[in-house]
């Protein structure tokens, strides 16, 4: 058992070695820079744009509420944006990627085997991609509040709930690169992030043609992509305890709305990562290098 946790901590720190190595860190670090840079000077111009709107409010609307929510519901969509292009640089050629270059077949030996190298390769890319979210979001939420004074209701769950869709896409990277090429899996990844995108929309575009086909396939899409799931939670649970015409008037998010998917959700994302892992786990077990 301790030469199988020893062996995990070399392989998931070789990893991270290596994407320093090829500088993803680098280029993850600039586009965050840059991310928060914008970030900060769009919510400042908000909040003063909010101010002026509100002179002569006789609604009860609260426009700095409206607008501190919807720029941070704004921020949780690049943050999740920045964290799957993180997951994916980690994890797109794990198995495909590394047989290709002759790297794999040392390391897929006894008492490694191939079953721990993806655990290693899940655990070292999901704690690096889930700390660098949280970490992405504590920062929005800073921002928001110097900026406008407003703070949102929940901090911490919408943080756990980023970082949790984050780890659910270096699943499903880590599955993709079991059967895909690099590339191939890349493209693969980030379109299957898109599809749980438009499953947002349809859910919102729903609600407002009261359709109830569109709720059912967007319901349906969504559980079957879980970040996406999580990411509408995330977004509900920043404006839990508003009420009000405030409530109304606010539709956080542009690629999904918010929506509390209740109780379930975290023992489902459990299962989803659990049969994602046996997937890709059964699938490697089979593949020649």
């Amino acid at each position: 058992m301790n030469a199988r946790v020893a062996a995990v901590r070399t392989i998931a720190g070789f990893a991270l070695r290596e994407s320093l190595r090829r500088r993803v860190f680098l280029v993850v670090l600039v586009l965050s820079a840059a991310f928060l840079g914008l970030y900060a000077l769009g919510a400042a111009q908000a909040f003063h744009d909010a101010d002026e709107l509100a002179i002569g409010n006789s609604f009860g609307v609260e426009p700095r509420v409206i607008v501190g929510a919807t720029m941070l519901g704004l921020a949780m969509f690049g943050t999740l944006f920045l964290g799957a292009i993180l997951a994916v640089f980690l994890t797109l050629g794990v198995v495909r990627g590394d047989a290709d270059r002759g790297l794999l077949q040392p390391v897929v030996v006894r008492p490694v085997g191939r079953s721990l190298l993806l655990v290693a390769r899940f655990l070292g890319a999901g704690t690096v991609c889930g700390a660098y979210v949280g970490a992405l979001f504590a920062a929005t939420v800073l921002i928001t509040g110097v900026a406008g004074g407003w703070w949102p209701d929940r901090v911490i769950g919408p943080g756990l709930a980023l970082a949790g869709a984050a780890c659910v896409i270096c699943a499903l990277s880590l599955l993709g690169s079991v059967a895909l090429g690099t590339t191939a899996n890349g493209i693969a990844v980030f379109m299957v992030f898109g599809a749980g995108l438009v499953a947002g929309l349809l859910g919102q575009i729903g609600e407002a043609l009261g359709s109830s086909t569109l709720n059912t396939v967007s319901g349906v899409a969504t559980w079957a992509l879980p970040f996406e799931a999580l990411y509408q939670g995330a977004l509900s649970s920043v404006t839990a305890d508003t009420v009000g015409f405030t409530k109304l008037a606010i539709d956080l998010g542009p690629f999904g709305g918010a929506e509390d998917a209740g109780p379930l959700l975290w023992p489902w994302v459990l299962l989803y990562l659990a049969v994602v892992g046996l997937v890709a786990a059964r699938g490697f077990a089979r593949r020649d290098l």
